[in-house]
């Protein structure tokens, strides 16, 4: 499967006034990308247009709510209107309410998956019938290390990740089955510095946040930017997600372990804040329409996130220490030193 190059793409970003989506808009359109950016935030996607244009970018907004299939839906016509194609769509849109299952309401567990699972659902079901159109494309899923392994007082978030982890794969081999060039991506990243623990709903009498460490939203946004090239079934984006992967693959029982001791206490700042306290639950904060949240001093680098892009590089490197154990283990041999 060839994606075309990003410079001669049409990408659509949905979730772009803020956090993963923002940066990831800005990175399209600094390589030469076309880009439609859609949230809910008019304000946040017209500063995001300007920063767009002033940096010699091309780029056009549409405000919606992705709850609304069709108001997702005017996102797609509304890329093939202004560019008339689309060849990459990247949904990032995603709401939160920390608590505990009993704490949140079920009117409020229903929002988080409108907003974060069929928000996404929406978005693929817009957009498939254009990228078949153009007969080759991505469909980008920001989904989460949650759809891997749920986290206490996120019941809902963790049920929506998990819900696109089980809708992505049925589509990706329908569309096989069609033999349709159409690259299907799960992202999932580990705790990222955006500002997603400053827009949730808290239950907890404190501003919520993610278990540390953190990372950095560019790189999602490079994760995001590799995949819309280079077709990539899922990528785990930070070396503590993949640690967790391989735990939770070993040992569910030993990660239940961990997050009693751990999941309840690092969840919590010292930080007041009430459940009334602004959220977007319900409607954007277009305070917090930036890329970074406020925990730039809990962030860290990841250094198997450039081997997972540089595929090439992890090969040879695993090959070459292949062969320099196989000499050291040579040369310690019985056999080796009788023949010297």
């Amino acid at each position: 499967m060839q994606l075309k190059p990003i410079a001669q793409q049409v990408v659509v970003v949905v979730g772009a006034s803020s956090g993963i989506g923002r940066e990831a808009a800005l990175r399209f359109a600094q390589r030469g990308a076309k880009v439609v950016v859609s949230a809910r935030s008019e304000s946040g996607l017209a500063s995001l247009v300007e920063e767009i244009q002033q940096m010699g970018g091309n780029a056009t907004a549409i405000t919606a709510d992705v709850s609304s299939f069709e108001q997702v839906q005017a996102i797609a016509d509304k890329a093939i209107a202004t560019y008339s194609r689309i060849d990459t769509w990247v949904h990032a849109s995603a709401t939160a309410v920390f608590g505990t299952f009993e704490q949140i309401s079920v009117e409020e567990f229903k929002r988080v998956i409108d907003v974060s699972l069929m928000g996404q659902v929406y978005g693929a079901k817009a957009a498939l019938p254009y990228l078949k159109q153009e007969g080759r494309g991505a469909l980008i899923h920001i989904s989460s290390m949650e759809g891997v392994r749920a986290l206490p007082l996120q019941s809902p978030y963790s049920a929506a990740k998990h819900g696109i982890e089980g809708f992505l794969e049925s589509l990706r081999v329908e569309l096989e089955h069609e033999k349709l060039p159409i690259s299907v991506t799960s992202i999932k990243p580990a705790v990222i510095n955006t500002p997603f623990y400053n827009n949730a709903r808290t239950k907890l009498g404190v501003k919520p946040t993610g278990i540390p460490p953190y990372y950095q939203p560019e790189l999602v946004a490079e994760a995001i930017l590799y995949t819309a090239e280079h077709p990539t079934r899922d990528f785990i984006v930070g070396d503590v997600g993949r640690i967790l992967d391989l735990l939770q693959r070993l040992s569910p029982s030993l990660v239940d372990s961990l997050l009693l001791l751990a999941g309840f206490p690092l969840q919590k700042t010292d930080e007041l804040k009430s459940e009334d306290d602004p959220h977007n639950l319900y409607e954007s904060q277009p305070q917090y329409d930036r890329v970074k949240g406020d925990f730039d001093h809990l962030t860290i680098p990841s250094l198997s996130d450039w081997f997972a892009r540089h595929p090439a590089v992890k090969t040879s490197v695993i090959a070459s220490s292949i062969v320099g154990v196989t000499a050291l283990a040579l040369l310690a041999s019985p056999l080796f030193k009788d023949n010297v």
